[in-house]
């Protein structure tokens, strides 16, 4: 009798290792670590976080204890936990990599007079094509998980602008959504326009805007490895 799919280890290791994009990707992130450990002190340091956000920023919310920055064996533990934690983000992007490319399953454990389209008793059931866009997007709002990062990055984008269209000293409240929206956020943040042109608020219009298709985005990144690795009872 066959069984639905189920998420295991191995299928997250199948989608981050079956196509040449995902491979990419971790070679990319190899790379990177590479440049840490070579040139702690350059920019290059914070490469591996940047490729594998937004999971790697979650540890900023995570209190830290004193005694971890005294050396010994709690900064020797934490350095594993960090690299351990940056690998996992790695392996999870690119799982949704893969699963963006990946082409929809075609069911072949189900016998031909056990598939609804070729049953022999009645015709085929014509579905209407889906929209590629459509579809896609759908990816971001039918299910729960990419339905929690939506929120989360909605929240991070109202407080931001929150703090700046009301508050008198917005302050650095624009870390919450580059943060939230990482790593495509990055590049919303080189993009706003300077204020000297007589239009302050476009420097805001542009970072909301590039921090809302690269929030749009992850969900779809999210929304697809939810599909992947959960089946259908992972869509709501």
């Amino acid at each position: 009798m066959p069984t639905s799919p189920r998420f295991g280890p191995r299928r997250l290791l199948a989608l981050a290792t079956d196509s040449l994009a995902a491979r990419a990707y971790l070679g990319l992130v190899a790379l990177g670590f590479a440049a840490m450990f070579l040139a702690p002190d350059s920019p290059l340091a914070m490469a591996p976080m940047v490729l594998t956000a937004p999971l790697s920023f979650l540890p900023v919310f995570v209190p830290v204890g004193a005694g971890v920055a005294g050396g010994g064996a709690a900064e020797v533990a934490a350095a594993v936990v960090f690299v351990g934690w940056m690998l996992l983000c790695a392996l999870a992007n690119a799982a949704a990599l893969g699963a963006l490319l990946r082409r929809p399953d075609r069911r072949p454990d189900l016998a031909p007079d056990r598939r609804p389209d070729l049953a022999p008793d009645r015709a085929p059931v014509q579905t209407p094509p889906a929209r590629p866009r459509r579809a896609l997007l759908a990816a971001a709002v039918d299910n729960w998980p990419a339905r929690i990062y939506v929120a989360v990055v909605a929240a991070a984008l109202g407080t931001f602008l929150y703090a700046v269209l009301l508050s008198p000293d917005p302050g650095f409240a624009g870390i919450w959504p580059l943060l939230a929206a990482a790593p495509l956020s990055f590049l919303a943040a080189a993009v706003p326009l300077p204020a000297e042109f007589g239009l302050p608020w476009m420097s805001t219009l542009v970072f909301t805007a590039g921090i809302v298709l690269a929030g749009l985005v992850n969900a779809v990144l999210i929304g697809r490895l939810t599909r992947r690795i959960g089946g259908p009872a992972a869509r709501g």
